[in-house]
Order: structure tokens, then C-alpha cells, then sequence
């Protein structure tokens, strides 16, 4: 399996579209206001944002895009008014992280990991 699809949903999916295009995420299905589909620009990952009602602020789902280059795509987004409510900071499980919330609230983590994103010290061995 390979996970590379995911949906979130949004109360106001014209606001996300402008957010996750803000990202450098590419709009391939365009159904707004109903539906929208992009690509990551880079693999093969796609992201939905689907229409609600609800108030969506209070998910717990959390975005992770991973940078090569963690603080320059920090630096030039905050350039282009993007807002973080961390910055750039090294985690104990040898991650470099930066976070901020989409217009619903969803929270995103964009970070750089290199090897220890699939091969941390702690890799359970694979039987």
C-alpha cells in the first residue's frame, strides 16, 4: 500500500484553494465550491479539500510537507504573507520543523528529516 491521497475538509474551499496554491500545491480538479483536488510539487501526493458545514477547526488531523530546504520555503512563504506559528526549530525525534494552520484551522508541518524521516536510530526492524 501507499498512502497518497488525503482529504480535509473546509468551510469556505475558495479561501483553501488560495491558501494551499499559496503552499505551491497544483489545482488538478476543480469542482469549488464543492470539491478541489491538488498535487504536492513534489512525489506523487495528492490533497482534497471537501466542502462542509461543521466547524473544522477542531480536527485532529495534521498536515506533514516535507522541504529539502526547510528554512528558505519558510523564509520565502512568510515573505509572501504566509503566517507560522513556529519557526524553524529542531525536534528531539531529529526532525527540523516549522508549523502553521490552513484558514480552517488544520494544522500543517512543514519539515525536513532526510534519513530520519523512514530510518530513525529507534527503526523497529522489519520482520
Amino acid at each position: 500500500m501507499n498512502l497518497n491521497q488525503v482529504t480535509v475538509y473546509s468551510r469556505n474551499v475558495t479561501s483553501a484553494i488560495r491558501f494551499y496554491e499559496s503552499l505551491g500545491l497544483k489545482l488538478i480538479v476543480d469542482s469549488a465550491p464543492r470539491y478541489v483536488r491538488f498535487e504536492c510539487p513534489d512525489g506523487e501526493s495528492t490533497l482534497s479539500i471537501h466542502e462542509t458545514d461543521s466547524e473544522t477547526g477542531g480536527s485532529s488531523v495534521v498536515l506533514y510537507f516535507e522541504c529539502d530546504d526547510l528554512d528558505a520555503t519558510v523564509e520565502s512563504l512568510s515573505e509572501r504573507g504566509i503566517k507560522f506559528e513556529t519557526g524553524p526549530e529542531d525536534k528531539d525525534w531529529l526532525w527540523r520543523e516549522a508549523s502553521l494552520r490552513d484558514p480552517d484551522g488544520h494544522r500543517i508541518i512543514l519539515f525536513h528529516a532526510g534519513e530520519n524521516r523512514r530510518d530513525p536510530p529507534w527503526r523497529v526492524e522489519v520482520r
